[in-house]
Formats: structure tokens, sequence, C-alpha cells
């Protein structure tokens, strides 16, 4: 599913070029689940970026689903995204005009699916459901807690059935019943999709729930 090589990034500053990932190498197949650790600051958002058809590397190649992401303009991208990868952001980016359910919805808006509206409803109104949001479905992003808005983003991240599903620090604003609940999701819809799944987290507990664990030190991945 992810074939990762000799990947760096660096970016442009005042005092020269700052290296965040170099040569790094990460092979996941589908329905495998990573946990990738490390301080702040050590790029793991930056990988999921890359991962994710977000961003570019400086030098090296990255694979998802057989795309080759490096050979995708801006909106050849935005579709691969928009059909094949779920993102969990640290940030939710809700449309505060829409409500909870049109929020979770809105990966849609792109066309060309063959699922009824009504399909899709039922599935959008389940994953509030499992997130225990399904009586907030007429509420705003305003209107909940910091912890209900990222749980908003999580079902939404997966209303499309992604074949990768990235996740940026999915429980780090919850307590930890939700938490936990957030991660039996997220579990459950690798192990029965065959969708992979890549977390970044500070978590240890979370980590150790995931088939292997990567810390990423001095831009590499290592066991």
């Amino acid at each position: 599913m992810i074939e990762a090589v000799r990947v760096a990034k660096s970016y442009e500053s005042p005092a020269g070029p700052v290296s965040v990932l170099r040569d790094l190498d990460l092979h996941v197949a589908a329905g495998e689940s990573v946990a990738i650790v490390g301080p702040s600051g050590s790029g793991k958002t930056t990988l999921l970026n890359l991962l994710g058809a977000l961003d570019q590397p400086t030098s090296g190649t990255v694979t998802v689903a057989g795309t080759a992401l490096g050979g995708l303009d801006a909106t050849a991208a935005a579709r691969f995204r928009n059909r094949a990868i779920g993102f969990i952001f640290q940030l939710h980016y809700l449309l505060p005009q829409c409500s909870i359910l049109e929020n979770v919805l809105v990966p849609r808006l792109a066309g060309g699916w063959e699922e009824t509206a009504a399909e899709v409803r039922a599935r959008a109104e389940n994953l509030l459901e499992q997130v225990g949001l399904r009586d907030r479905i007429t509420h705003r992003p305003w209107q909940l807690s910091g912890g209900e808005q990222l749980r908003v983003a999580i079902a939404r991240a997966l209303i499309n059935q992604p074949k990768l599903i990235l996740a940026d620090e999915p429980t780090g604003s919850l307590d930890p019943a939700t938490g936990e609940r957030i991660a039996e999701l997220l579990l459950n819809t690798n192990a029965t999709s065959g969708a992979a799944l890549v977390v970044v987290t500070h978590n240890p507990g979370l980590a150790r729930r995931l088939g292997r664990t990567l810390r990423l030190e001095a831009g590499r991945l290592v066991e």
C-alpha cells in the first residue's frame, strides 16, 4: 500500500536549508497498522503530508496504492486523496456554516460515486453513531467541544471507505474513555476493510495496539 524509498524533505530558511527527513524508507502492506512515534519536531507530520499527497519530497519516491504521487499535478493529487486516503488532521478543518452531518459528507461533493445519496447518508449517520455523536448531527462545529470536533473529523475521514488511513494524533485531545472508543473504531476499520492504517501518536498505549511501531529519529525510521 505504501512504498516510500529514500525520501528526503528539506525546507528553505534564512539560515539555509533545514533537513527534516533523510533517505527515509517505509513499506506498509494493505491491512497493516503502523504507529509512528518520536519527539515533537522530528518530522512525523511532514511524513504524513508526503504520504497523503499534500506535499512533495525534496528527493526520493512515494507510491501509494500503486500510484506514484510525484507524477500527480494538483488536481490529480486532490482527486487521489479524495478517493484513496482518509486523513485525520490535528486541526479539524470543519466548515463552521455546515452541520455536523454535512461536514462528514463533504468528501462526497467531488461526485462520480455509484452509491445513492440515501446510502451515503446512512453510512455517515452510522459513523457518527460509532463516534458517539448520532444525536448531534444538526449541530454546528462551534457548538461542540474540541474533542467532539475531532470525532466529526474522524467520521469524515472514513466516509469514502479509504484504502489508506493517515491519523495525526487521533486521540490527543480526547479523554481516556473516548480515546479508547476512537482507537477501537480505527482498528476495527483497519481489520474489516483491509485499509492500511498509519498513526502518528505520543500515546504509548495506542502505539502498542498497532501491528508495528516505528520511531522517527534523525530523519529516518527505525524499528
